[in-house]
């Protein structure tokens, strides 16, 4: 209860914030993220690359809480841009039913997204973030365990942990645990997704849902299950812009199209364990990348 009372706390303080500041409609570019490490990552490597091709000074609004804040800080016109994922897209925003194909599912939000909000969905920045099921890689070779589907009979001898976001969303615990048949030994545990697989390497919860682009993942004693059902939607990462700011700034889509496929699945893990395991800054791990790219 006190971490549900925290989130509306944090939602209610971000929306004043964004309603005070900037009332007029703001001159220049502004780029905006979610409240996580791989969105303040994104939202870096977003803005050098405008910054990079259009000369103009761009300004950060990151760590916006979450989908809803950012949904909204976009409507209202107090950000240009900022990067969405296409399944969170499709059940959060616009509550439609769980699709596993990834084309289906970008026509679709790109479609709604025009119509509903006039909001612009530009191409895939080329990874996808999906919901990892993780247990510790001890267990998994101990029971010879890969996928979701194997796991399942042990359910009810482990105790799981989520954040909050999974346990409410339409895509997230009660669909899981329905498709999959699974019985827990007791509640789940809500946990900051900062401390997601600390908790699962200290053994205070034995089974996680964390994002497949977790850092964390390839640099400690993990496994990620295969969701065998497909039951989570494809999470493509998707740049989702005004149309009036990329009228009045045109360079803009063409910089966030230079970015169009660029970024794999190994790289974003890699980028985000150089910010969390390495505790590098954001800003330099997206000019680093960038400059890998050609795109400086």
């Amino acid at each position: 209860m006190r971490s549900f009372r925290y989130v509306v706390l944090l939602a209610l303080i971000t929306v004043c914030v964004l309603a005070s500041c900037n009332p007029d409609r703001h001159q220049g570019i502004v780029v905006g993220s979610k409240n996580f490490s791989e969105q303040a990552l994104l939202g870096e490597i977003l803005a050098q690359r405008i910054e990079a091709r259009t000369h103009q000074p761009v300004t950060r609004r990151f760590y916006l809480a979450g989908t809803y804040i950012c949904q909204q800080a976009l409507l209202a016109g107090r950000i240009d841009v900022y990067v969405e994922y296409t399944g969170t897209a499709l059940t959060a925003v616009l509550h439609d039913r769980l699709e596993s194909d990834s084309a289906a599912v970008y026509s679709r939000v790109r479609s709604e997204y025009k119509n509903r909000f006039n909001l612009d969905v530009l191409p895939s920045l080329g990874f996808n973030n999906t919901f990892a099921i993780v247990i510790r890689g001890e267990d998994a070779r101990r029971l010879n365990l890969k996928t979701i589907s194997d796991a399942a009979p042990h359910a009810r001898e482990w105790r799981p942990g989520f954040g909050f976001e999974f346990m409410e969303r339409p895509d997230g615990y009660s669909g899981l645990a329905r498709v999959y048949g699974l019985d827990f030994a007791e509640s789940p545990r809500i946990l900051d997704l900062g401390l997601l697989y600390r908790a699962l390497l200290e053994k205070q919860v034995d089974l996680v849902a964390g994002n497949s682009t977790d850092g964390l993942l390839s640099a400690r004693d993990l496994t990620q299950l295969e969701d065998d059902k497909h039951y989570f939607p494809p999470y493509d990462a998707v740049p989702i812009a005004r149309p009036d700011s990329l009228a009045r700034y045109p360079e803009v889509r063409a910089a966030l199209m230079d970015l169009a496929g660029k970024i794999s699945d190994q790289e974003m893990r890699k980028m985000n364990y150089a910010v969390d395991g390495e505790h590098r800054d954001s800003a330099d791990v997206a000019r680093d990348f960038l400059h890998s790219k050609g795109l400086e």
